[in-house]
């Protein structure tokens, strides 16, 4: 071999280690890797909540937003006190006596029903709102209760099966997520964005929080702007803490001390045990 051929293989030798760098460097292979594996930095899709805000388009709650529900249901409230509620409670199109253990002193707001003057046991009458006005305005608020759910489970998602449907541990940016099961939050989550910033999460079965597990918010971020649309059970064990709207189409549950930044709106009923719930 002559001097001229050695240094033309050198030469050939080298080009193919550069190339074979900057295909490593860009990730060749591994197509579609962000679809499970989100990081801070990745955006949603979407015009987001408000200038600057990112992720989908937050969902319109309607009139249960306007008349500021905390808590509202198709079949009925069950409550062991106490458990302070901040926001309005409304059940429709199941009686006002399906509310049970309800007090005015845990509600501030308004206990709405479909009963034109209930008397019954079960409930405490004085900050009941049972007129005809009243239950054209909770009948519409769990009409609208369905829509929004509609909406919801209707977006495009950014992100399928993230973490196989157990996220706890993970830190998540605003975007709209999709499982196919359920999704298990065992140990703290966390909502990374800013104040305008939306995350939706469509679950098709339920969604089962640990006990002392907690949803949390930084960065700026608003529980009014996360929306967990789930077609099975909500379940959030004992002192585990929930932030965000909840579009149940089954039931949802608050086993003891568990506390909820959340609109809590089931399709089914709601079980409080001890627990403090604020509208955002």
């Amino acid at each position: 071999m002559n001097k001229y051929e050695s240094k033309s293989k050198a030469r050939m030798w080298f080009v193919a280690l550069l190339l074979a760098a900057f295909v490593a460097g860009c990730g060749g292979g591994d197509e579609g890797s962000t679809a499970t594996t989100p990081t801070p930095t990745v955006p949603g899709a979407g015009t987001g909540a408000g200038p600057g805000g990112r992720g989908p388009a937050p969902v319109n709650l309607l009139s249960v937003l306007t008349n500021n529900f905390a808590i509202l249901t198709k079949a009925g409230i069950t409550n062991v006190p106490t458990s302070p509620i901040v926001g309005n409670i409304g059940s429709s199109p199941i009686t006002a006596a399906a509310m049970n253990n309800v007090t005015c002193s845990e509600v501030p707001g308004t206990i709405y029903g479909v009963d034109a003057a209930y008397t019954g046991d079960g409930i405490d009458v004085t900050c009941f709102a049972g007129t005809a006005a009243d239950k054209t305005l909770v009948d519409n608020a769990v009409l609208d209760m369905g829509t929004a759910y509609a909406d919801a489970e209707g977006r495009t998602p950014d992100y399928n099966e993230v973490g196989a449907g157990n996220i706890g541990g993970m830190t998540l940016p605003p975007a709209t997520y999709k499982w196919t099961t359920g999704v298990s939050i065992l140990t703290d989550v966390t909502l990374n964005g800013g104040a305008n910033d939306v995350w939706i999460f469509q679950i098709a079965q339920g969604i089962t929080q640990a006990s002392a597990a907690r949803v949390i918010l930084t960065g700026g971020a608003l529980p009014k702007n996360v929306f967990w649309q789930s077609f099975g059970v909500v379940d959030i064990g004992t002192t585990a803490h929930m932030e965000g709207v909840i579009l149940a189409k089954t039931a949802i549950t608050l086993k003891t001390g568990a506390s909820a930044n959340s609109r809590l709106l089931a399709q089914t009923e709601v079980t409080l045990q001890q627990n403090a719930v604020t509208a955002p």
